[in-house]
């Protein structure tokens, strides 16, 4: 009796992976004949069903894969067919996270959509994955172009305006402000002062993604990645302990230009004095 009913979960077992290879391989069939036709909806639409049932053919489908996706997604943007377009390049990440050529893909349609900060994310991990991406690079520079404000450059070579923030954060992190906290740290210029001027701990916030990666390649090229913690944040929204474990005793900010009441810094320095600043005994 045990060895009959091995016997029997044996041939199921048989049973179902047979169905299994005859629906990859139907279904196979029937997305070359969809592309032949010039029906990419649906020859996407199996094989998401192939990729989903066998793994392991992702490698020897990708190139077709990534065709039809693309075609697939103009016909979608000619519809104005926006979310399943981008259900479409979500569903595609899943199966192929570390794609360049995907990611720079959906970078170009967010950035004919509007959504630049969203498509420089996504152009810059393109280039992050493969760095002689010469398409990726060059969107990402474009988009940059849009995104990072001429006053960055500015500031960044303004030798005496640098210095007198790196001495007067060294004058706070002396006097005992150890913990602090960088609001809009665009480069993160202002983290590394207080880290290299002796804070223990620093944290830093960045509303801008394009800014927030930035950021962080600055940081790790500067090799303080372990001891800066970079949040895609607004600082409005930084809660303790959720995002950063302490109140802070030092709150810099690079934000003092034109820009000071339009960005809202107003409002931000005055949570971080409610919220996550050390309140004096």
């Amino acid at each position: 009796m045990p060895n009959s009913n091995a016997k029997l979960r044996a041939s199921n077992r048989d049973g179902r992976e047979a169905g299994r290879q005859e629906l990859i391989s139907r279904s196979l069939q029937s997305a070359q004949h969809c592309l032949e036709e010039q029906d990419f909806g649906t020859a996407y639409a199996h094989y998401l069903l192939v990729l989903n049932l066998a793994p392991e053919l992702k490698a020897s489908v990708k190139e077709t894969f990534q065709f039809t996706l693309f075609k697939w997604a103009e016909e979608l943007d000619s519809l104005a067919r926006i979310q399943d377009l981008l259900n479409c390049y979500e569903q595609a990440l899943e199966l192929y996270p570390n794609d360049e050529v995907i990611c720079n893909s959906m970078g170009e349609h967010l950035f004919r959509m509007g959504f630049r900060d969203e498509a420089a994310g996504y152009f810059h991990k393109a280039v992050k994955l493969n760095p002689d991406f010469a398409d990726a690079k060059e969107n990402f520079y474009r988009v940059a172009n849009w995104l990072v404000e001429r006053w960055h450059f500015i500031m960044l070579n303004d030798t005496k305006r640098n210095l007198t923030y790196l001495k007067a954060i060294e004058k706070a992190v002396s006097s005992g402000c150890k913990s602090v906290l960088d609001i809009g740290t665009g480069t993160g210029i202002l983290s590394m002062f207080a880290k290299k001027s002796g804070a223990s701990s620093v944290y830093a916030c960045e509303l801008s993604k394009t800014m927030y990666e930035l950021a962080r390649d600055v940081v790790a090229a500067n090799n303080m990645e372990r001891d800066i913690q970079l949040l895609h944040l607004k600082s409005l929204d930084i809660e303790i302990p959720k995002h950063i474990p302490e109140r802070v005793s030092l709150v810099v900010t690079e934000t003092v230009d034109a820009g000071l009441f339009g960005e809202g810094i107003v409002e931000s320095l005055i949570h971080a004095w409610e919220h996550l600043l050390l309140q004096p005994k």
